[in-house]
């Protein structure tokens, strides 16, 4: 996951930020910009109230609690056709995001909490976070209250960092909600041992394998016994060992990786 990958995608995706606007839930202290077509008389602009209401001339208050500016532009459309309006076309748009508070924290350069302003996606609060370290793993954790008054009820969404970066899955790329708390994971590592060029511990990565994870070890030595490599692995508290592993047999994170000497 490099930062020029990272980058590359961030850029893609701000491109295309207008198209989430329809779709964010609107909330307290947003400002709407309201136009009914051929009806200048009804251009207005509210500020949505604390109790989830906006005021608008001829409807007076309007609920729009959790809902999204499209949702808001089709509901408003049927209250003014229910005697107001024959066939009203209602257009709304965001004029002033509220400030949303998100809360960042594991391997980000510059963890903390965040005010953002408008639709924000998860890669560009990580920009605003100063990008990934590089110790950062293949999982991210959001934590989102599940509604008003639920605070001690939270949905947990778990985002595949590798599909998002490196695989440009913008499905992963979800949008920040006031509230969110996100974690990114730092990578599991592996070590390899023995007769190895650079004995070391390694970043683990998805798809490793034994031949993967010595080649990133600069590979066999000259004394090298390429036949009878060993994983030590820990399970459940204690460790086993699988001998003369295959050179395609996946690795786990924490995993040590023995290259004995040849004695021949």
């Amino acid at each position: 996951m490099t930062k020029k990958i990272l980058l590359t995608i961030l850029t893609i995706l701000l491109l295309s930020v207008p198209a989430f606007g329809q779709d964010y839930i609107v909330g307290e202290d947003d400002v709407l910009k309201v136009m009914v077509y051929d009806h200048d008389d009804m251009t207005t602009t509210v500020r949505v109230s604390g109790d989830g209401t906006i005021i608008l001339p001829l409807l007076n208050r309007v609920n729009v609690a959790g809902m999204t500016i499209t949702a808001i532009s089709e509901k408003v459309s049927k209250l003014l056709a229910d005697g107001y309006i024959v066939n009203p076309q209602v257009n709304m748009f965001i004029e002033e995001f509220r400030s949303k508070k998100v809360v960042i924290l594991g391997q980000v350069n510059k963890p903390g909490l965040y005010e953002l302003s408008g639709v924000t996606s998860l890669l560009e609060l990580i920009s605003k976070a100063g990008g990934l370290t590089k110790d950062a793993g293949g999982t991210t954790i959001i934590k989102r209250k599940t509604g008003p008054g639920d605070a001690d009820r939270n949905d947990v969404m778990t985002i595949d960092m590798t599909r998002l970066i490196e695989k440009g899955d913008t499905s992963q790329n979800v949008m920040m909600m006031s509230g969110d708390n996100v974690y990114i994971e730092k990578a599991g590592v592996y070590y390899v041992t023995g007769e190895v060029k650079k004995p070391d511990a390694y970043k683990f990565e998805e798809d490793m394998t034994v031949i993967k994870a010595i080649t990133k070890a600069g590979g066999f030595s000259d004394k090298a016994s390429k036949g009878t490599v060993n994983i030590i692995r820990r399970i459940h508290d204690r460790e086993e060992v699988m001998k003369k592993a295959k050179m395609d047999e996946p690795i786990l994170p924490e995993d040590v990786i023995v290259v004995p000497e040849s004695f021949f």
